[in-house]
């Protein structure tokens, strides 16, 4: 179990929620042993290529009080489970498929649980179980006769692209008035060897067969020709019949494309509508930056200018004589003439004191002259600096 995690996570790096997709496979084969992972190139209509899970194996269908091993193959979107799974009957060389409302021609499966997928309710059970139920119903396939030849069964050309989603919706019982799902784990399974449609299985029951002259019922909206004079039956009644056939197939095909054609068509619009988006978040972020170039250009402008004066001043320093510091330092009123003084005397006070606490420590003076000397020192100081406190404040400067 260790080597099948790691590699299912493994197959699954590039998918968007990996650890989420790999939790719900676990759980789906541990419940359905025949089912088996492997990592496949899907190919869609337009010819794009991309690597997909593909959960392959059968699944136990009770159909008549039987059981029966029916083959399915569920191709996981990398987007899971935002996007519903893509799920396709597989029939092998001695079976055929059984066209209905639950399964087109080319095997593909069309369910109310897929349509109204959701990211947060819907799982890969619970769609197994709707499989079983619908299949149950109307078994998806049934066994070829003997000198029927199977035509190769087609892979991925048929299969729809992902830009194509399912419809959301909220979650609702996938079928109507029906009676509710089976729990996996109480499904009787059989064997995993046990035989297609057309063979004995291991409950001894053989699968439903299917006449091959008619495998399913006429197509909806085909109409019975009447009975005429004498039990005939014209050409104008069989050209009747067939026209209505082809306008009822005619119309499911262009409700489909049209169904397709409008979710790729909201798909643009969303994809349209980031763009504008991000166009605009774009152009304010260029606005933003053509105003900091400004702003940097007149800054390295105004720099330029100083560093110009600074070199002035400099090169007219060197060519002086040199400068006496009390003379250079002056004062622009009397106010800060008195704080520069009271601030230089308390700065002599604090170097007085300490080498009065060396000289104490040294044993150079004596302990009462030195806490004379230091009580002296100390008033001193404490006056001056209450001096300039007064002085910035009068100055209105920081204090």
């Amino acid at each position: 179990m260790a080597n099948d995690d790691s590699m299912l996570k493994h197959y699954l790096s590039k998918y968007k929620h990996r650890d989420y997709t790999c939790r719900e496979v676990i759980s789906l084969i541990q419940v359905y042993r025949s089912l088996t992972f492997r990592l496949e190139v899907f190919v869609f209509n337009n010819g794009a290529r991309k690597d997909l899970l593909n959960l392959e194996g059968t699944i136990p269908v009770n159909y008549k009080g039987a059981y029966y091993n029916i083959p399915v193959c569920i191709w996981l979107m990398d987007t899971h489970p935002q996007n519903a799974p893509l799920c396709f009957v597989k029939p092998t060389s001695d079976m055929s498929i059984k066209v209905s409302k639950y399964v087109d021609n080319n095997g593909k499966i069309y369910l109310p649980y897929l349509h109204e997928w959701t990211q947060n309710g819907s799982t890969l059970q619970k769609l197994v179980q709707c499989m079983i139920a619908a299949f149950g119903e109307l078994p998806p396939v049934y066994s070829k006769p003997r000198n029927e030849t199977r035509p190769p069964y087609p892979m991925a050309s048929f299969m729809p692209t992902p830009a194509y989603p399912y419809p959301q919706a909220s979650p609702t019982p996938p079928y109507p008035g029906a009676a509710p799902y089976p729990a996996a784990s109480n499904l009787p399974y059989p064997s995993y060897g046990a035989p297609y449609p057309g063979q004995p299985n291991t409950n001894g029951m053989p699968y439903p067969t299917v006449s091959a002259a008619t495998p399913y019922p006429p197509a909806a909206g085909y109409t019975q020709p009447p009975d005429v004079a004498g039990g005939t039956i014209t050409e104008e009644h069989i050209k009747a019949s067939l026209l209505s056939a082809v306008q009822d197939k005619l119309r499911r095909r262009l409700k489909e494309q049209s169904q397709q054609s409008q979710a790729e068509l909201e798909t643009l619009r969303r994809t349209q509508q980031e763009l504008r988006e991000g166009k605009s978040r774009l152009e304010d972020i260029l606005t933003r930056l053509q105003r900091e170039k400004t702003e940097l250009d007149k800054n390295v402008t105004i720099l330029q200018e100083k560093e110009k004066e600074l070199q002035a001043a400099v090169e007219r320093l060197a060519e002086q004589e040199s400068v006496d510091v009390d003379e250079a330092v002056v004062t622009t009123a009397p106010l800060y003439s008195q704080l520069l003084n009271a601030f230089a005397e308390e700065a002599t006070l604090e170097d007085a004191i300490y080498y009065m606490g060396e000289a104490l420590r040294k044993e150079v003076i004596d302990l009462d002259t030195f806490l004379k000397q230091v009580r002296t020192l100390a008033r001193r100081q404490f006056t001056l600096r209450a001096l300039m406190h007064k002085c910035r404040q009068k100055a209105q400067l920081a204090c």
